[in-house]
């Protein structure tokens, strides 16, 4: 195996998901649920971030070609997701427990699009894209698989943060965090309105 290429693998999708940067998203999603269910719901969107990432890497750019979609097609929609969660959070809906559902929120916005993104998809095309050898798929794999055990370790222990912040503190963060999230959803959408001109003026010079 390629240790340099797994290093390029694992280094590159480790900044993409960013795991320090989810955990105030994290914990404004999940701080209201009991322990149990904050790590159930770590779990459920890392397992699904590491399937969603595994299948485009494996058939990504067949299932677009399939569907006639284009990446930026792929990014305008994560920007959207993203919005109407941004909104929850900003108006304080997100903060009501019996409208939280564990599963829910590891679909969406954690499993995809913050973990499963499309950044992270696109950057996993592109290394197989570059493979060449078996040796090469295998560190793509291994990288993807130990990106997505850090992101599990930093959500799973995360917990203590929301017993220093108290209820107080989670719903500051609450709000910083659609803030964030709304901050991340327009860049979404510009950079997807953006490669969609460019795609246009190559295209009609």
């Amino acid at each position: 195996m390629d240790w340099k290429f797994f290093g390029e693998v694992f280094v590159t999708l480790l900044v993409i998901t960013d795991p320090p940067g989810m955990v105030p998203i994290f914990l404004a999603l999940t701080g209201a649920l009991p322990a149990r269910e904050r790590h159930k719901a770590a779990t459920h969107a890392v397992a699904l971030a590491l399937g969603v990432i595994a299948v485009f890497a494996v058939a990504g750019q067949t299932i677009l070609d399939y569907l006639h979609i284009q990446l930026p097609a792929l990014q305008g929609a994560g920007g959207l997701l993203l919005v109407l969660v941004a909104l929850e959070l900003l108006t304080g809906k997100a903060d009501d427990p019996d409208q939280q559902s564990t599963s829910n929120i590891a679909l969406v916005p954690l499993g995809t699009p913050l973990l499963a993104g499309p950044g992270a998809i696109v950057a996993t095309m592109l290394f197989v894209q570059r493979a060449d050898s078996g040796g090469d798929y295998f560190a793509i794999g291994l990288g993807i698989v130990a990106v997505m055990v850090a992101v599990w370790l930093v959500l799973r222990y995360s917990g203590f943060i929301v017993k220093v912040l108290r209820p107080g503190g989670i719903e500051v963060l609450t709000r910083i965090a659609g803030l964030l999230l709304a901050a991340i959803a327009v860049q979404l959408m510009a950079d997807s309105v953006g490669a969609f001109v460019e795609m246009f003026t190559t295209a009609h010079p």
